[in-house]
C-alpha cells in the first residue's frame, strides 16, 4: 500500500484551500479540513456527465460547450473524445491551482484534455460565463459541488437559484442541455427547474456498477418554442462507476 502525501495546496478564491495528494501513481484532492472532492482512481461520474450531455448534442454543426469546474480533466476528456473537430469548448475553473495541476501532474491521466486546440480554459467562475453568453451553448455542463444540497462553496448557490437557472436558460440554444451532476436527489431542485421551463430527466446512476451509492445527473432541455415543463425518470444505457465524493 503506498504512502498519501500532500504534494501542493491551493487557495481558493473567497476563501479555504484545495490540497493534492499523491498516492503511488494516483492523485486525489481534498477540501481542507473536509473529506475527498475527487480522485483519479475513480471518475466514472465525471466520464459519465460528459458521455449523456454529449450524446444529445454530438450532431450539432461547431457545438459550443460550457463546462463549470474542470476537476482532474476528466469531464473535458470525454467530451472532446465525443464531439467533432468543428466543436468549441469553454471550461470555467475558478481555482488557478486546479488548472496548473492539470498542466503538470494531473494531466496524463486524462489524456492532456488542456493542449487540445478546441478548449479554451478561463480562470473564472462559471457564473461569470453563463451570465455573459446569450443563446450561444448547445450545454452546461456543471460539476462544482455535489449538488444543490452539497455546497463546497457557499457562492455557488447561485447556480441552483431561480435567478441562476434563468441565466442558463438565457444561454442556451434552443434544445440545449443544461446538465448537472448531484450526490443526491432533490425534488425541490427539480421542480424549480421545471418552473424556470426546462423539460427535466434525472439519470439515476450508481457507485459501482449495480450496486454501492446511487446518484444523480439532471438534464434540464431548454425547449425550441414555450418554457416547457415536465419530468421523464430514465435508465441510463451504461451504469459507470462514480468517484468517491
Amino acid at each position: 500500500m503506498h504512502r498519501m502525501t500532500l504534494i501542493d495546496t491551493a487557495p481558493i478564491p473567497g476563501g479555504g484551500e484545495l490540497r493534492l495528494f499523491a498516492e503511488g501513481e494516483h492523485y486525489s484532492i481534498k477540501i481542507a479540513g473536509g473529506g475527498d472532492l475527487m480522485s483519479t482512481r475513480m471518475h466514472g461520474s465525471e466520464d459519465a456527465l460528459a458521455q449523456i450531455t454529449c450524446a444529445r448534442i454530438a450532431t450539432r454543426a461547431a457545438p459550443r460547450i460550457l463546462i463549470g469546474g474542470l476537476g482532474m480533466g476528466f469531464t473535458l476528456a470525454a467530451a472532446l473524445a465525443r464531439l467533432g473537430t468543428q466543436a468549441q469548448l469553454i471550461v470555467a475553473e475558478l481555482v488557478p491551482g486546479v488548472i496548473a495541476w492539470n498542466r503538470g501532474p494531473l494531466g496524463a491521466h486524462a489524456g492532456w484534455p488542456l493542449k487540445d486546440a478546441r478548449v479554451d480554459v478561463r480562470e473564472c467562475d462559471v457564473a461569470a460565463v453563463i451570465k455573459a453568453e446569450r443563446a450561444s451553448l448547445d450545454a452546461i455542463l456543471l460539476d462544482v459541488d455535489n449538488g444543490p444540497g452539497g455546497l463546497t462553496r457557499v457562492d455557488n448557490d447561485w447556480l441552483y437559484s431561480t435567478a441562476g437557472l434563468a441565466a442558463a436558460m438565457a444561454a442556451l440554444r434552443a434544445q440545449g442541455v443544461l446538465a448537472i451532476w448531484s450526490a443526491h436527489a432533490d425534488r425541490a431542485f427539480t421542480a424549480r427547474l421545471r418552473q424556470c421551463g426546462f423539460v427535466v430527466e434525472e439519470v439515476p446512476v450508481r457507485a459501482h456498477g449495480n450496486k454501492g451509492a446511487r446518484h444523480l445527473i439532471w438534464l434540464a432541455t431548454r425547449p425550441s418554442g414555450q418554457a416547457g415543463s415536465g419530468i421523464q425518470r430514465t435508465r441510463p444505457t451504461h451504469k459507470p462507476p462514480l468517484r468517491r465524493r
